[in-house]
């Protein structure tokens, strides 16, 4: 199993996890989104690494995660539009997917061959690892393929444990589901996947409101696929009704008939706070998939904010899967 190193324990934290990543090898950390699942950007074989360990398809490109705005810019190309946000949200959780510089040193597995590039500078001990480093980390979700994303180290090892030789445990995280992704190209907007940066923020800031796409031929960055962040029983949404023996998942005061038969129930936010529900979204559906239920029902969330991240998850989790 892998070894665990809690991050208060920071020099040791960053000389191993420096050690690992320069050694082409996989390093678990945490982020203020969920725990990403690390390896050099710059190093073919090491992102090769990370498609084998999570069973990843070769065609969805991986995030490059950044020091800083100044480390992105050797890598990426920035306009006004996209360093204008690169400056109010980072660090957090905005990805921004832009052209990459020719000869960047990024492999091309990391972008699946596209001449784009999707960047990100995350908050706290992963952006002291990529300056320890001095090299940008691809790192997707810490799971495998699919599945339910990590949100504590105890997720990963569960998961992969006996993939990833170092787990770095920064506790639970706070945001609770992936970055938003934004392509920035002419002056326009598109959101790739709603995230902890909600559209309306993003349209306060810019004056712009990102477009959503109606289709698309390309998978441009993480978390476009149809079905994703599923658990192994099956996900019902925006539920009134539960079955016998489904586990219930309740926002708020939402009514619920038949509620007594549920197998278990837990609750996303008591008081109806998106940002709390975020934050506890996949550690409760992970929980709700141990406790043994067929299924899983979802009581209504609202689409506001960081809602349509919420929702966008579920939906995924809900579809049909291949």
């Amino acid at each position: 199993m892998a070894n665990i190193i809690e991050i208060g324990r920071e020099a040791e934290a960053l000389s191993e996890g420096r050690a690992l990543i320069l050694g082409g090898e996989l390093v678990a950390i945490p982020t203020e989104t969920v725990y990403g699942l690390a390896a050099d950007a710059t190093q073919p074989a090491a992102i090769a690494k990370i498609y084998a360990a999570k069973g990843r398809p070769a065609f969805n490109p991986l995030i490059c995660h950044m020091s800083d705005l100044a480390m992105a810019e050797r890598y990426a190309i920035f306009d006004p539009l996209a360093r204008q946000l690169a400056e109010a949200f980072w660090p957090g959780p905005l990805t921004l997917v832009l052209p990459l510089f020719e000869g960047s040193g990024i492999a091309s597995a990391a972008t699946a061959g596209l001449p784009t590039v999707g960047v990100r500078v995350p908050r706290g001990f992963a952006g002291k690892l990529i300056a320890e480093a001095d090299r940008p980390l691809a790192a997707p979700s810490a799971n495998t393929s699919g599945r339910i994303s990590p949100t504590t180290a105890l997720h990963v090892e569960t998961d992969l444990g006996d993939k990833v030789g170092l787990i770095l445990d920064g506790g639970p995280s706070l945001v609770g589901v992936e970055s938003t992704i934004l392509k920035v190209a002419d002056g326009v907007l598109t959101l790739l996947r709603p995230g902890g940066i909600s559209a309306e923020a993003v349209e306060r800031l810019t004056g712009i409101m990102p477009e959503r796409p109606f289709g698309f031929t390309t998978i441009e960055a993480p978390g476009m696929m149809a079905s994703h962040y599923a658990p192994k029983a099956s996900v019902r949404l925006n539920v009134t009704h539960v079955e016998p023996g489904e586990a219930l998942v309740l926002f708020g005061d939402a009514a619920v008939d038949n509620g007594d038969v549920a197998r278990v129930t837990f609750q996303l936010s008591e008081s109806g706070d998106l940002a709390e529900a975020a934050s506890r979204l996949y550690d409760v559906m992970i929980a709700a998939d141990a406790s043994g239920a067929e299924a899983i029902a979802f009581t209504p969330i609202p689409g506001d904010d960081l809602g349509e991240a919420i929702n966008d998850r579920l939906t995924r989790a809900a579809a049909p899967r291949g």
